[in-house]
């Protein structure tokens, strides 16, 4: 459930005893419920936020683990970054862009549409360091979403979806040997009223995730919008296995983009480098003095 202070601010909230958030730690610390990642002496991350909710969303999966069934679950997560409201939480039976796309349209209807999101560079939202777009991201891109990728190798990136993963399982998956998907997702809505709800949040004074959150006007549209560019811009379409044609030279592109039109718009004074839009999105930076698009 977290430490003494979220506790007793938690019991005097409820009508209980008003007790020292020393004298709840030491309670818990007897019964060995806290958890180790969050031990008195530890260095404090530093926090940012943005400053309104759906500015930004976060999301990952959780490390999958078996069932009793034999098959496996993937947590899905998603997180709000100002207020650290749990979206989504789905256990799901792959990572699959289908069944993230499935999901998140569920949560899009319900909360509708964030400014942008933050994902690693994983599959199915990423494919890899020169080319980080996939037919999943460029749905997000056309609802109008800014998508973002982490570092390489920095999880830290996304710190406040991993502090999430870690209350998961240190307050949910350790507990529970999980039969099917229906079990992990009973558990899991249980977990995630009582953390946007019901559970005090450090780093927002002790206040609720769902104190913080409002949902987007921005709806999910019914159909995505059709991909078009500003006059002014010049316009290629990809071709078969990511490539195009501008000036004499191919430049090469995520397959994902195939059949789709993309713009051109100069990125700097020397007039040697072009920024690749996808509608919105910046998807490639091109050198005219060179043969490919790196």
């Amino acid at each position: 459930m977290g430490g003494g202070r979220k506790l007793a601010r938690l019991l005097a909230s409820q009508g209980g005893p008003a007790l020292a958030p020393s004298t709840v730690t030491g309670i818990l610390r007897r019964a060995g419920l806290l958890d180790s990642a969050a031990a008195p002496g530890q260095r404090p991350c530093q926090r940012f936020e943005r400053d309104a909710p759906n500015e930004l969303w976060q999301m990952d999966f959780k490390g999958h683990f078996p069932l009793l069934s034999r098959s496996r679950c993937h947590p899905l997560t998603v997180l709000d970054d100002h207020s650290r409201f749990s979206v989504v939480l789905q256990a799901c039976a792959d990572e699959r862009g289908e069944t993230v796309r499935e999901v998140l349209t569920g949560a899009f209807r319900r909360y509708g549409l964030p400014a942008a999101m933050l994902m690693d560079n994983g599959a199915p939202w990423g494919s890899d360091h020169h080319h980080p777009f996939t037919a999943f991201s460029l749905w997000l891109i056309r609802l109008g979403i800014r998508v973002a990728h982490g570092r390489a190798y920095h999880p830290q990136t996304q710190g406040k979806e991993e502090r999430f993963h870690r209350t998961l399982k240190f307050e949910v998956l350790r507990h529970f040997n999980f039969t099917t998907l229906a079990h992990c997702q009973r558990e899991f809505d249980r977990f995630r009223q009582r953390y946007n709800l019901v559970r005090p949040h450090d780093a927002l004074g002790l206040a609720t995730p769902a104190s913080r959150y409002r949902p987007s006007p921005i709806p999910f549209p019914n159909c995505l919008p059709p991909v078009e560019y500003p006059c002014g811009l010049e316009v290629r379409k990809v071709q078969e296995n990511g490539w195009f044609t501008y000036r004499g030279r191919d430049f090469r592109l995520t397959k994902a983009l195939r059949g789709f039109p993309v713009a051109l718009r100069q990125a700097d004074l020397s007039d040697s480098h072009r920024e690749v839009l996808f509608c919105h999105q910046v998807v490639a930076l091109i050198d005219l003095n060179q043969p490919h698009a790196h």
